[in-house]
């Protein structure tokens, strides 16, 4: 056996998966830029698709199959399909947007810039010696997700359950229309009542006019 075959495995030697993870999470991360940088509201849902679809395949990699196809029901199924159907209902303008085009964008990359090294910095200080063992079940099996959910987990669980129910109720009282005022509309910014006299087409009062003569 040659030399090179008998190379343990390294950061310079990567495997397939790995090679398909570095591409992928590229793709990922260049859809997730244009999805906050473009001024076109149809083509930034379309491209958070792609974004949200890069990470459910960034999981499978992973050999994370639930949280996978959660990945695909959830975000790409349901998330993705409610901004689409938003859009459509509220007629929203097809070409660029003047509204997307804020001036606070540098504020809003800084901000976006320290959030995500603050992230990592979390990431990788929390999984430093972190130990995970390859004998039992797989880290993104159903069994150990729903086990690390409800018991290492549960205070974090019931809090966002709290929220969502917040956030539906919100959704519920902002969504009902107002009462409609049995009051007609003012007229020339007169109220029109059951005692002020009738207008005439051209909005002037019949005393009004007769003053006028």
């Amino acid at each position: 056996m040659s030399p090179l075959a008998q190379a343990p495995h390294g950061f310079l030697s990567p495997t397939g998966v790995e090679i398909a993870f570095l591409l992928v999470g590229l793709v990922t991360f260049g859809a997730a830029l244009v999805t906050v940088t473009t001024r076109q509201l149809v083509h930034a849902a379309l491209w958070l698709v792609v974004a949200l679809g890069g990470l459910a395949v960034e999981y499978l990699l992973l050999t994370a199959e639930f949280i996978a196809w959660v990945q695909v029901l959830i975000y790409v199924g349901s998330v993705v399909v409610l901004l689409l159907f938003g859009l459509m209902l509220t007629k929203a303008p097809i070409g660029r947007s003047p509204d997307a085009d804020s001036g606070n964008r540098w504020a809003a990359l800084a901000v976006a810039v320290a959030a995500a090294a603050a992230l990592v910095w979390v990431v990788v200080d929390a999984f430093r010696t972190t130990w995970i063992d390859l004998g039992g079940a797989a880290a993104g099996s159903t069994k150990v997700t729903g086990a690390s959910l409800f018991q290492n987990w549960v205070l974090p669980f019931e809090a966002l359950s709290v929220l969502l129910l917040a956030a539906l109720v919100g959704a519920i009282v902002l969504s009902r229309k107002a009462k409609a005022d049995p009051s007609p509309p003012p007229v020339n910014g007169r109220a029109v009542t059951q005692s002020s006299p009738p207008v005439t087409d051209s909005g002037i009062y019949p005393i009004e006019q007769e003053g006028a003569r």
